[in-house]
């Protein structure tokens, strides 16, 4: 296809013309977040700031000769229905239906340039006025063409699936029809006013997943699926340990292997790899090569902990009001201390990347969240032009932030230049688990004074390795200060007059970065759990006890809403079954609230949780159904962290390079999940994939003390531990 030629107007809208096989395109600008720290735990405004424009829209429509209305996508479909979701954001404006458009996903030549990517909850919030504007000024432009091409006045016009039609008539223009007369096409003038929320037909609705029927019939393609005709495969040299450096290399064996096409060698970058003409092939020759390492200094878990105290010099406040040094002095200081350890994503999919380097271009495909920062990287190690390199994202077997990195990218790239050929590169599990960047441990030291039942003072201190600042620009570290990922879900959000917060972020030996929510799960375990054991100290029911500390803000409002209905729907207050007691916390994330009870129990020395209870105010809720399956994902992603998963170093390496060595939550261990959804009348969208991890470690852990009379504070809670706590079955 011949590149289009966009006309800009005055309100920033582009008009494409010269699509192939006639037709029209429209493009906008979507704007990207000033602050991208705001995916974490920012507000809304940030994240809807508006940077520089750049050279080429953001997100456009186009009519295809087969008589249909595209919509690129710019988000990366991982299994949330983001998709399905943005779908719905057009169809309501043009007035149709999500099946009546063809969807296409961009990639980083063709179709929206969408400089961030998929993650921290922000694909609706950033997408829920542009897509609709573009769609409302796209169907005005339709209008008006098929009001000239039928002589017929706009009024008496409606939109149908295949073109626009005179109402109560046989008349009609169709989309390809109206895209080849059209010479001269102009954005109409003034605002073009949006649909008011009370008459959606589409928003708000449960609309049918659009990827599950190729999901069902194999058809969905994935990083792991990609193929070109008379590809390779590669497989790479891992270190033995976190700190191993090359010394030197014998590939002979491995290069007279059957299948092998080529060994190739980096010395210098300490990297070497195989090509095989099939994967097995190439794994078996990684296998036969002699390497000498340095292996570097042989870590040890202990050593690992003690960078991640959140004590002396070099923290960086994230909060602070009032004056908590000088109550601490007047008032007796309870503290507690709460952890959790290393954790990896397992996503169900591994790193893949297909690369196909020729001599003026370089192809990608490659299941990613954030296809610039793809080729961006491979154009950095090939040596060429950005504009060079098209990265093709395609469906991902799960994210939780393991796809935000470029490495099995840039290997497949450096194979396809050395080989001549198209590589295809695929983790298996054990390069997953151990190259990957994984979640880092955090401890967290809580200090507090009570006075006549309130909270008068509180400092929240937190210990933890880099989390956001792995893959963001290093700008925002001058910037921010400190890493906003470690300390997501930190703040004290509660009605306390003095309140300090302290973020220590040491560089660890481990590759530690973005996992789901980054640092909400952990940050929020110890401060609702904190919460709990301030209740306590006062003699106060835990649900009286947050909600007497509710601040009269509007968020105050909304929480309490959340408390109230979560309360009701689990019967809080009531006896429980014998043997089973409820436990209660919240959390919030990028202006997105959730508030828990957890059923819980003990069984065969093990915590066994019943049923969760999860209220949740999103603002407007797009899609019912995919914000609740969310919701119910998420909450078994956290109980799985809650209940099982960790990973630690010895002698410098980790501990678990597959799942035998790593438990996570099975089926027959998930609990019931109740999801209660309160939208805020805010008429606008907020996160709904992270912020429903952050009370679930929380609510699990108030349950069990309200059960024991013993406080776990440290995740997960496994056997051993609730031994080492004195609990008993």
């Amino acid at each position: 296809m011949s590149p289009r030629k966009w006309k800009v107007s005055r309100r920033k809208f582009l008009i494409g013309l010269g699509v192939a096989g006639g037709g029209l395109a429209l493009g906008f600008y979507l704007g990207k977040p000033a602050m991208q720290l705001a995916i974490a735990e920012g507000s809304e405004n940030a994240l809807e700031a508006q940077a520089k424009l750049p050279k080429t829209p953001d997100a456009w429509f186009e009519i295809l000769p087969e008589n249909k209305i595209r919509l690129y996508l710019t988000k990366a479909e991982m299994g949330q229905g983001i998709h399905t979701s943005v779908a719905q954001l057009a169809a309501e404006e043009l007035d149709l239906q999500v099946p009546d458009l063809d969807l296409a996903v961009s990639t980083t030549q063709v179709g929206p340039k969408d400089s961030f990517g998929t993650g921290g909850s922000a694909s609706i919030l950033t997408s829920f006025k542009p897509v609709r504007e573009a769609a409302a000024t796209f169907k005005v432009m339709l209008l008006t063409a098929a009001s000239k091409a039928l002589g017929v006045e706009t009024s008496k016009l409606e939109m149908s699936p295949q073109g626009v039609k005179v109402k109560g008539t046989d008349q009609f223009a169709s989309f390809t029809d109206l895209g080849a007369r059209e010479d001269t096409w102009e954005i109409p003038k003034g605002n073009i006013p949006l649909k008011n929320p009370r008459d959606f037909k589409v928003i708000g609705k449960p609309v049918e997943r659009i990827d599950l029927p190729k999901k069902v019939t194999g058809e969905a393609i994935y990083g792991y699926d990609a193929r070109l005709e008379g590809m390779l495969y590669g497989a790479v040299l891992r270190p033995p340990t976190l700190e191993a450096k090359l010394k030197s290399v014998d590939t002979s064996e491995a290069s007279r292997m059957p299948g092998v096409e080529k060994v190739h060698t980096d010395l210098e970058k300490g990297f070497v790899g195989v090509v095989a003409r099939t994967r097995p092939q190439a794994r078996n020759a990684v296998k036969a090569i002699k390497a000498q390492w340095d292996e570097g200094k042989l870590w040890q878990q202990d050593e690992i902990l003690n960078m991640i105290v959140p004590e002396g010099k070099g923290g960086v406040s994230f909060q602070k009001e009032g004056n908590v040094a000088n109550a601490f002095k007047n008032g007796k200081v309870i503290q507690a201390e709460y952890r959790s350890p290393f954790a990896i994503q397992a996503a169900l999919e591994p790193q893949a990347a297909l690369a196909d380097v020729k001599k003026d271009s370089v192809k990608v495909w490659m299941s990613i969240q954030f296809p610039f920062r793809v080729s961006s990287a491979v154009a950095k190690t090939l040596g060429v032009k950005e504009e060079t390199v098209e990265v093709i994202p395609t469906y991902l077997g799960g994210g939780f932030g393991s796809k935000t990195h470029t490495q099995v990218a840039e290997e497949a790239a450096i194979l396809s230049r050395a080989v001549g050929k198209p590589v295809h590169v695929g983790w298996d599990r054990a390069e997953e688990m151990t190259q990957g960047y994984i979640r880092p441990p955090t401890h967290n030291k809580l200090s507090a004074v009570l006075e006549g039942g309130k909270i008068v003072a509180m400092e929240h201190r937190v210990g933890s390795g880099v989390v956001a600042f792995s893959t963001l620009p290093s700008f925002l570290g001058a910037i921010m200060g400190a890493d906003f990922g470690s300390y997501s879900g930190g703040k004290i959000r509660y009605n306390i007059p003095n309140v300090h917060g302290i973020s220590y972020n040491p560089v660890l030996p481990v590759k530690t970065g973005w996992w789901r929510g980054l640092g909400l799960y952990a940050n929020t375990f110890a401060v609702e759990s904190f919460l709990d054991e301030l209740a306590f100290e006062a003699q106060t029911d835990p649900l009286k006890f947050r909600l007497d500390h509710l601040p009269a803000t509007e968020w105050g409002a909304r929480m309490r809403k959340l408390l109230n209905a979560v309360a009701r729907a689990s019967q809080w207050g009531k006896p429980r079954a014998a043997g089973r007691a409820l436990g209660l916390a919240c959390g919030t994330l990028s202006e997105t609230l959730v508030a828990q009870i957890a059923e819980v129990s003990l069984q065969d020395g093990q915590v066994k949780v019943h049923k969760i209870w999860c209220a949740m105010d999103p603002g407007l809720v797009v899609n019912p159904d995919g914000a609740s399956a969310q919701i119910q994902g998420n909450i078994i992603w956290g109980l799985s962290s809650t209940l099982k998963e960790e990973v630690s170093v010895k002698d410098g390496k980790l501990t678990a390079d597959n799942f035998g060595a790593y438990a996570i939550l099975g089926a027959k261990e998930a609990p019931e999940v109740e999801v209660i959804l309160l939208e805020d009348g805010s008429q606008k969208p907020r996160g709904v994939g992270e912020p429903p991890i952050a009370p679930v470690g929380a609510a699990v852990g108030n349950a069990l003390f309200k059960l024991t009379g013993k406080r776990l504070r440290e995740v997960p809670f496994t056997a051993e531990r609730l031994k080492q706590a004195g609990i008993t079955v």
